[in-house]
């Protein structure tokens, strides 16, 4: 088979999933040229939009009422994101096999871990352009980080990251900074 073939059978491929996760989930939003190499699973109502020639490997995973803003020439690759408020992602990130949590999922307070959560237990995530999140990290609810940042495997992500770093470790904390 030629290799204008092959393109063509490839890129024909993605078209059809694309088409076929649009029809399965209403609120999936796909830009022009989206690869999904894996499988994508929405959960509970999320709302989740993915920007151009974005690529998802593995299975990545979205849930929550909340919604989840994905920029153009990323990579997910078995990704999970829960989102009760909202989750944004900018352009060119890496996310890899890591997790994003804007909420606690329950109330802290003994007396209260039984309730329904509260406001107090959910706050937006936004990842800025040109980030890499390594394997098995954890981003908390409200937290920032800074463009062309790094957050380091098994990272355990609970305050802002400025731009221009590598964070590592649980608690994070800055190994590296990529502008002094």
């Amino acid at each position: 088979m030629s290799s204008i073939r092959r393109g063509l059978v490839v890129r024909t491929v993605f078209a059809v999933k694309r088409g076929w996760y649009r029809l399965r989930y209403p609120r999936l939003q796909l830009g022009a040229g989206v690869e999904i190499r894996g499988r994508i699973r929405l959960r509970r109502g999320v709302r989740v939009s993915i920007g151009a020639h974005t690529r998802l490997n593995k299975l990545v995973r979205f849930a929550g009422p909340g919604e989840v803003r994905v920029g153009a020439d990323c990579l997910l690759n078995a990704t999970w994101i829960g989102t009760w408020t909202s989750v944004t992602i900018g352009d060119r990130c890496l996310l890899s096999d890591c997790e994003l949590l804007d909420n606690d999922f329950h109330n802290l307070a003994p007396d209260r871990r039984h309730d329904p959560p509260t406001a107090a237990t959910r706050a937006p995530i936004t990842v800025e352009d040109n980030v890499w999140i390594g394997a098995h990290a954890l981003v908390m609810k409200g937290v920032r980080i800074g463009r062309d940042s790094v957050v380091g495997a098994a990272t355990v992500v609970r305050a802002d990251v400025p731009p221009g770093v590598v964070v590592i470790g649980n608690p994070q904390q800055i190994a590296k900074k990529f502008h002094d």
